[in-house]
């Protein structure tokens, strides 16, 4: 009876028949009772998790923008990064003779394209296994009875972690060229995140509204959009796993142990190492059961050799840092634009991106070139998504008059960083100018000087003085952290190959 409130009668009845008719006319008797009903009660679990999915796909009046999918959202699109170094690029002679990713390592280091490096070498080794062990992996159940009854072993995935500079994406990216698995997905660990909440939004904007004097249940939409996800990839690739919002760290626990559950393997990098992730963080003690999760399902390798191979191929370009102070800067960059700028087939003039509904101005832009100011970019209430749509316009952006960071000016430091990050990942080229040279460009505050935004948010939580100085939104050790990176990065984006790489002209 109480499997017949979730199946029509027909299914019902032959599913009954099935679980209590012997298996052979020679048989006896029938299963005991106690063990039909038992099989009775998880045959109607099993089918009530299938119901309410079924009910959450019937409440969308529209379908939730997929990560990868043609129609989705713009940042949904742009969350996906491509791997386009020449070393890695599939279409390379290199690529074409290799069977895997550390044959493919040895042979850029036969060849004197890469350094030798043991460090990196033991990590592509983890990295072989894990490409061997994925061979023609899916996800996918083969029918509705496999769904219900079999439980997936899901393989563990990879979380490296080390320094910057020291080739943590590079490894990732050569693997994930080679893994033989067709749902395969790369993307940057921001982007995913903003994605999530993106679906979220959308899939309670579709749920009906709350009836007056009704109490509705709370809903969860985590496990429904964490079976949508499972359902496009089961290989997900992360560069730059990093938490940092608190948004993102109470969900985080629930949204992979759901992912992992569905069969979902996970390779990531990250400056961290799992336990120091969201380090003195808001209400962490809500967050790390999730490392608990990261680290059942995945294997950890540290990849730190000690040596920056961003700061060992300074740049052999053409000059893209100045600084503000030297002589007729601003004619020397207003004459780069003018010459980039004959070869787009388009006029300067203002241009207006229109991201989620809203619009994002900048004053100056030819064809594929942007020519923003710091204040523009920074200074104002924007995000990963309005830089995430420009990575999706522009191959070069110059940024101006960049001033000395510091934690007086956190919200402009932390946009700066989110800003690098996507271009990076996006090979976008980037000419600056700044008040100072680029390894000054971030200053620690002096330990007793609070802004005025921290004061406010202090007293909005009602958090001394005393207890703020053990958080990291407070102390900016995130953000000291994370500068690190973009200071490695904007080194590595002076160099000829990064501007090659990001000449879209040529693709």
């Amino acid at each position: 009876m109480l499997l017949c409130q979730y199946l029509s009668p027909s299914v019902s009845l032959a599913i009954s028949i099935k679980l209590l008719k012997p298996a052979s006319s020679n048989m006896a008797a029938p299963i005991a009772p106690l063990v039909s009903w038992r099989y009775l009660l998880t045959v109607c679990r099993s089918w009530r998790s299938l119901h309410y999915s079924a009910q959450c796909a019937q409440l969308a009046r529209r379908p939730v923008p997929s990560l990868w999918r043609t129609a989705a959202a713009p940042i949904s699109q742009l969350a996906e990064s491509s791997v386009s170094s020449y070393e890695i690029n599939s279409n390379s002679q290199v690529f074409k003779e290799c069977t895997g990713p550390l044959q493919h390592y040895d042979l850029l280091v036969k060849e004197c394209v890469l350094r030798k490096d043991e460090h990196q070498r033991r990590v592509m080794q983890q990295l072989q296994s894990l490409h061997e062990a994925l061979r023609g992996y899916t996800n996918e159940s083969k029918g509705i009875l496999s769904k219900l009854f079999t439980r997936r072993k899901t393989q563990k995935g990879l979380y490296v972690f080390g320094d910057v500079g020291t080739g943590k994406t590079m490894v990732m990216d050569m693997f994930f060229a080679h893994v033989e698995v067709e749902q395969k997905k790369r993307v940057h660990f921001h982007g995913f995140m903003l994605d999530v909440h993106e679906r979220i939004h959308r899939l309670k904007k579709t749920l009906p509204k709350r009836k007056a004097g009704f109490m509705a249940k709370t809903y969860d939409p985590i496990a429904p959009i964490a079976e949508e996800i499972s359902d496009e990839a089961c290989l997900l690739c992360f560069d730059e796993f990093q938490v940092t919002d608190i948004a993102d760290a109470m969900i985080l626990k629930q949204l992979f142990e759901n992912l992992f559950k569905n069969g979902v393997v996970v390779v990531a990098t990250s400056n961290r190492p799992p336990e120091d992730l969201y380090k003195n963080g808001l209400q962490r003690v809500n967050f790390v059961p999730f490392i608990a999760v990261l680290k059942e399902y995945c294997n950890t390798a540290q990849l730190d050799s000690g040596i920056d191979y961003r700061k060992r191929v300074l740049s052999a370009a053409s000059k893209i840092y100045f600084l503000t102070s030297e002589a007729d800067v601003e004619t020397v960059m207003d004459k780069l634009f003018d010459e980039l700028a004959e070869k787009q087939n388009d006029v300067t003039r203002p241009r207006i991106l229109k991201v989620q509904g809203r619009e994002l101005k900048l004053s100056k832009a030819c064809g594929s070139i942007a020519d923003c100011t710091f204040e523009e970019l920074c200074d104002r209430p924007v995000g990963a998504s309005d830089y995430l749509e420009m990575c999706k316009k522009f191959d070069t952006v110059f940024i101006r008059h960049i001033p000395q960071l510091n934690m007086t000016k956190r919200s402009q430091a932390r946009r700066f960083i989110t800003l690098i990050d996507a271009f990076y990942d996006h090979k976008v080229r980037v000419v600056c100018s700044a008040e100072t040279p680029l390894q000054s460009l971030f200053m620690q505050k002096l330990k007793d000087s609070v802004d005025v935004e921290s004061r406010i948010l202090l007293d909005d939580l009602e958090i001394n003085q005393e207890v703020s100085e053990e958080l990291s939104m407070f102390t900016g050790e995130e953000e000291i952290f994370a500068f690190q990176r973009t200071l490695s990065r904007l080194t590595e984006m002076q160099t000829d190959q990064y501007w090659r790489d990001g000449d879209r002209s040529q693709k």
